[in-house]
């Protein structure tokens, strides 16, 4: 037997330490860590919260009114003055509007999805903003390549909330999208450890993008129900569903069993549209109904079991992540 030293495991650690990892140079901050743009939970307190603490910090416009996006973009910069962005979904009914609030408040940094990247990339950089872009497979990992963006988001069915068609894992998808593209790579789906974190840039990432962590902590503008029931979720009590439509996934409660229903009686299209109509991801993440409201987070729900502040979650992030063994064959 020998040991074996994990020499990229090893570089990408000296990589993160010395400030010369392609994420952190991208958007110029300490830790190759991003937080996630979730829909009612990143506001301006945990994007601020997560910059603060070296990371990137992403406001998620998809839950927003466009005056709401500019007031928590405001009140972000005067809790920090590191960088932070603005998460974009491309399917939002007030883009433009939403664009504009964003280069009028100057933001330099935009992570967009569930859309065409080449759509608003190239007018967002000749603004001189940096344009990230979030893809569920490689094919389209490599039409954002071709589209100019500055950065690839590659996200495992894992992943709370919306997501990809194909159900493919990160382990599977992010080696599979590193071989295939030259622009820096930040993993996303399943990530909520230091360990994991480690993975997924041995697999070849630059950088992760963390949800389900950052959404039970102090900072998120979740409801507390919701965080609370987070912490108690275990293996199994998510479900990717709603595929007719748009691949979502949550947790199984009485609305999930609504849906199920549906499906049962005979996939009715309409029928799932109007379910989905009554604001139910407000309802249920924002306003804290655990059992009418739509709960989204990802399967690494299981391996969280408090809610912590920002910065405890951030320290233990790294320390893990050094901490984090190489194997021995």
């Amino acid at each position: 037997m020998s040991n074996f030293i994990d020499f990229n495991s090893a570089k990408k650690l000296h990589e993160m330490q010395q400030g010369q990892n392609r994420i952190t140079q991208l958007f110029n901050i300490q830790y190759p860590v991003i937080q996630g743009g979730m829909i009612w939970h990143s506001g301006w307190r945990l994007a601020s919260a997560v910059s603060n603490c070296g990371g990137l910090g992403l406001i998620g416009a998809g839950s927003m009114y466009p005056d709401v996006l500019r007031e928590n973009i405001r009140k972000c910069k005067q809790a920090t003055d590191k960088p932070f962005g603005v998460n974009v979904p491309m399917l939002y009914p007030n883009i433009d509007e939403v664009l504009q609030i964003i280069l009028e408040e100057g933001i330099k940094i935009v992570f967009t999805s569930a859309g065409n990247p080449k759509t608003y990339t190239e007018t967002l950089q000749k603004e001189g903003l940096k344009v990230a872009h979030v893809v569920s497979s490689t094919k389209f990992a490599i039409k954002c390549e071709e589209a100019g963006v500055d950065a690839i988001v590659a996200e495992g069915f894992e992943a709370g909330g919306h997501n990809g068609r194909d159900e493919t894992t990160t382990f599977c998808l992010i080696p599979n999208v590193k071989k295939h593209i030259s622009k820096p790579l930040i993993a996303a789906g399943g990530i909520a450890l230091g360990s994991q974190m480690k993975a997924a840039m041995i697999l070849g990432a630059d950088a992760v993008q963390i949800g389900s962590r950052f959404a039970a902590t102090a900072e998120a503008s979740a409801h507390d129900n919701w965080k609370r029931k987070i912490t108690e979720l275990q293996e199994g009590d998510t479900h990717l569903t709603l595929k007719e439509l748009a691949p979502v996934r949550m947790v199984k409660n009485k609305f999930f069993n609504e849906l199920e229903d549906i499906y049962i009686a005979g996939r009715n299209k309409d029928l799932l549209i109007a379910s989905l109509g009554r604001a139910r991801a407000k309802k249920g993440m924002f306003e804290g109904d655990m059992e009418e409201g739509e709960l989204e987070i990802g399967q690494v729900s299981a391996l969280i079991d408090e809610v912590l502040p920002v910065d405890k979650v951030f320290n233990n992030l790294l320390e893990e992540f050094r901490n984090t063994g190489n194997p021995v064959l």
